[in-house]
């Protein structure tokens, strides 16, 4: 089992290290997307769309869902990083490119992925025609966190799969 959890910590520590030594202006764009899974973005996304269910009514058990997911996911994102206490790869990871904000929180799992997956699952479930724009641009926002340098990769999917199994829970029980 050692051996297994070394051979993963490998392959997610030579990952990083490929996504985050990455260019400036690569970095630059990155800086940009990653916001779209902070909560600044994420829980306006969601005041927007509760308005907008005024006029489009069919929306509504969407956004419901969405905004519920968003909540549930995000208090147990918080409970995992305070249990597993990973800290963050630019932090032990010699090397490794900070871009922006030095978040002195743990890593594991992404906020950021959580959040913009918690978002946009439900649309996807819901509209699969969405899944062309929607998964794309989470799929962005989670592999931005690695390239500036605040996220390995498998804290990215983690916040992935943590949104996900959070919305499908939601969809079925709400």
């Amino acid at each position: 089992m050692d051996n297994m959890m070394t051979r993963f910590r490998h392959a997610d520590d030579k990952l990083f290290y490929r996504i985050n030594g990455s260019k400036e202006l690569y970095r630059s764009f990155f800086g940009y997307v990653t916001h779209l899974g902070g909560a600044r973005v994420t829980v306006g996304s969601i005041v927007i769309l509760f308005i907008m269910c005024q006029h489009y009514i069919w929306l509504k058990d969407t956004v419901t869902a969405a905004a519920v997911s968003l909540f549930v996911s995000h208090i147990l994102m918080m409970f995992l990083k305070k249990g597993v206490k990973r800290i963050r790869p630019y932090m032990t990871l010699p090397g490794a490119i900070i871009h922006g904000y030095q978040f002195k929180d743990h890593s594991f799992p992404s906020g950021h992925s959580t959040a913009i997956f918690s978002l946009t699952i439900p649309f996807m479930i819901h509209y699969p025609v969405t899944i062309l724009v929607l998964f794309p641009l989470s799929w962005l926002v989670g592999y931005s966190r690695v390239v500036l340098g605040v996220h390995y990769p498998s804290d990215v999917l983690a916040g992935a799969f943590l949104a996900f199994a959070t919305t499908m829970m939601v969809i079925l029980f709400f």
